[in-house]
């Protein structure tokens, strides 16, 4: 039916409606601000939490030390988007269970900064991207709940006759806070996802390794480069043991004889074995923990000198003690890629000894030696009876020599942090009616260059 109120037609009063509804429900929004959730987006498009969100609550609480983690692995953001998109549930282990609880080498391992990404992984195996309450806990014993977490694994709930259970872990205070935006259950420990116990067991296993004691490179005679082997007695006027051509050789080489070929008897090189061998050489030497620290855990590189020593290859490292690591600044390691550049510098693709290195700076002196920092190279020169190696107040001296050899990597200790000499800024003077104006050019590269080795 049809009709007019003072001509007017009932799809007018319809659009003033609307527009009184969209007045008078503003005014109850603007006067009830705390009844609603007020998820607000700037512009960078992230979610702003009120005060009275979970997170919050979590920042605020007596679980301290979870707090604490999600602050260093930089999870803010991400759990803001999570609570911007659906409510959370989140697990969190007591203070005890991370302070006094927690093996100390996996504690450290998650805190290294390059393991920021299993740290996050471990965070948000915590966390589920949904309520759930003491309510919707199963209830029948042996009873499992499957819950997709943030990290994309799964954690399973059950009911014990002890009480709640997440995995493996009991839940000491169910519900401790609640926030119309999530939940948080207080659980006993800790935890730990299958990925992030693998990352833990693969840095680990370089150094679960027994000692083994340094050996001296094989002797090879220069004449007939092959082993030296003990002589036998020779009878009286029997022939000469070596042709005269080879009786007219050279001397001794500078470097002893490279080693032997994927041929061998064994067929190929156990380069890991080599590097662990090695690593550990250097922790029971002493002094050098810092130089095995960063090989193990800071960097990968320990890996990939196993996979060059597999491939054939011979190492030499100018290994810098810890007295001298101590003395690099925060700036020095913070770039990315910054502890990998340095150690390459310190990585010469020849396998030297000391004798073999002081022969030939006594001999050139001056040597230039490559290094797997491409394209520099490192300088060596006698001083004071040793090897020394750089220029200036860079310069370090072979302190520890023959730490470790075995024919394919050698150790050298150093009592300085090598660093690849600056580019001089290049000037320019132009004259311009008689006013000198001087152009500096730019350099050229930055003090860690962006190249890696491959």
């Amino acid at each position: 039916m049809d009709f007019h109120i003072h001509g007017v037609s009932n799809m007018i009063i319809i659009i003033i409606s609307y527009f009184c509804f969209l007045s008078v429900s503003g005014r109850i929004n603007a006067a009830l601000p705390e009844i609603s959730i007020h998820k607000q987006l700037n512009s960078s498009n992230s979610v702003q939490i009120n005060s009275n969100s979970v997170l919050v609550a979590l920042l605020d609480s007596h679980y301290t030390e979870l707090s604490e983690l999600v602050e260093k692995a930089l999870l803010l953001q991400t759990l803001e988007e999570a609570v911007g998109k659906h409510n959370i549930t989140i697990f969190a282990p007591r203070n005890e269970a991370l302070e006094r609880d927690l093996d100390p080498e996996f504690k450290r391992f998650l805190l290294e900064p390059g393991n920021i990404k299993s740290l996050q992984k471990l965070l948000m195996f915590h966390i589920i991207p949904s309520r759930i309450g003491s309510a919707e806990w199963p209830h029948a014993i042996d009873e499992s709940a499957r819950h997709k977490t943030l990290s994309s694994e799964h954690l399973h709930l059950t009911s014990k006759d002890s009480g709640k259970k997440v995995d493996l872990a009991a839940v000491i205070h169910p519900e401790a806070v609640v926030r119309p935006d999530g939940v948080i259950h207080g659980i006993e420990r800790l935890l730990i996802p299958r990925s992030v116990q693998e990352d833990f067991n693969r840095r680990r296993n370089l150094r679960s390794i027994s000692a083994v004691l340094p050996e001296g490179a094989p002797e090879v005679d220069p004449r007939t480069h092959r082993l030296k082997k003990p002589a036998p007695p020779v009878p009286a006027g029997s022939p000469p043991v070596l042709p005269v051509y080879d009786a007219l050789a050279p001397g001794p080489s500078l470097a002893p004889a490279p080693a032997p070929g994927p041929g061998g008897p064994h067929h190929h090189f156990d380069g890991h074995s080599q590097v662990k061998d090695f690593i550990q050489t250097l922790l029971h030497y002493g002094g050098y923990n810092e130089m095995a620290d960063i090989l193990v855990n800071l960097t990968s590189l320990a890996t990939e000198m196993g996979r060059l020593v597999s491939e054939g290859y011979v190492i030499t490292v100018l290994a810098p003690n810890d007295e001298a690591m101590s003395r690099l600044t925060t700036d020095q390691l913070s770039e990315p890629g910054a502890p990998e550049q340095i150690m390459y510098y310190h990585f010469i693709p020849e396998y030297q000894t000391e004798e073999s290195m002081y022969n030939a700076v006594r001999r050139f002196g001056k040597v230039r030696y490559d290094t797997l920092r491409l394209p520099h190279k490192v300088v060596a020169q006698e001083a004071d009876g040793s090897v020394k190696f750089g220029n200036g107040d860079e310069s370090a001296y072979l302190f520890d020599p023959d730490i470790f050899t075995d024919g394919r990597i050698s150790v050298q200790g150093i009592d300085g942090v090598l660093f690849p000499p600056d580019e001089e800024p290049k000037t320019e003077t132009k004259t311009v009616e008689s006013t000198k104006v001087a152009v500096v050019k730019p350099r050229r590269g930055a003090f860690f260059p962006k190249f890696m080795f491959t």
